[in-house]
């Protein structure tokens, strides 16, 4: 791969204005085997990659984007790092991109700042008129399905 390829970048968006590149040197790959169909080469080809990334030491992040990756990314990491596998494709080059897109896309989802808690708001007098009218209707309905004479 060539050298700009390695460098992980994440586009501009939410938490992440400006984007983010996290240098290629703060990423570790390991390859292995991957399961699965492959012909002639499933064997010989270490075409799985692992790649690895740690948040904690990461300069590329502020102290304010370290804690909202560290709480999101919790599920993703294994011995204080984050990991993620790609072993889809048949060929090592094609994983690595996965993984790096997949690094991406979960650092920015990360990043992204929260939502907004939603403001408690009373249901308006017209809304529950129009409910209880519907009940009623509804009683008057089911009521009309009852045999003739047996008024319970």
């Amino acid at each position: 791969m060539p050298a700009a390829e390695l460098d992980l970048v994440v586009p501009p968006g939410p938490g992440v204005p400006r984007g983010l590149v996290v240098p290629a040197a703060e990423l570790e790959e390991t390859f292995s085997r991957a399961g699965g169909p492959g012909g002639q080469g499933v064997n010989t080809t270490d075409s799985r990659v692992e790649l690895w990334w740690d948040p904690e030491t990461s300069p590329a992040l502020t102290p304010i984007q370290r804690a909202r990756a560290a709480s999101a990314l919790a599920p993703h990491r294994v011995g204080g790092r984050v990991r993620i596998v790609a072993a889809e494709h048949r060929s090592q080059r094609r994983n690595r991109r996965a993984a790096r897109q997949r690094l991406a896309a979960l650092l920015r989802e990360a990043l992204a700042p929260p939502a907004p808690a939603r403001r408690a708001t009373r249901p308006t007098r017209g809304s529950q008129r129009r409910r209880v009218e519907a009940k009623r209707h509804r009683a008057q309905i089911k009521a009309g399905r009852s045999r003739p004479g047996t008024e319970g």
